[in-house]
């Protein structure tokens, strides 16, 4: 499953633009973006199914700067 959001969060990345206009074009533009966000963000989860219970666990805290200050 996490596989199958890694490669749908991938494909949104790559699909084409319709020939679309003015305000429709901004409203797909964003939807592309909400999309790509949540397939990628599940593709990052770690998956585990317990007593029927599928959780996915998404670590929503900034990754440490690997500069030195």
């Amino acid at each position: 499953m996490i596989a199958r959001f890694r490669e749908r969060a991938e494909a949104v990345r790559h699909r084409g633009l319709p020939p679309v206009e003015g305000p429709d074009r901004q409203r797909f533009l964003q939807a592309a973006t909400t999309d790509f966000q949540d397939f990628a963000m599940l593709a990052d989860a770690t998956a585990t199914l317990q007593d029927g219970i599928l959780r996915l666990e998404i670590d929503l805290r900034p990754r440490p700067s690997n500069e030195s200050a």
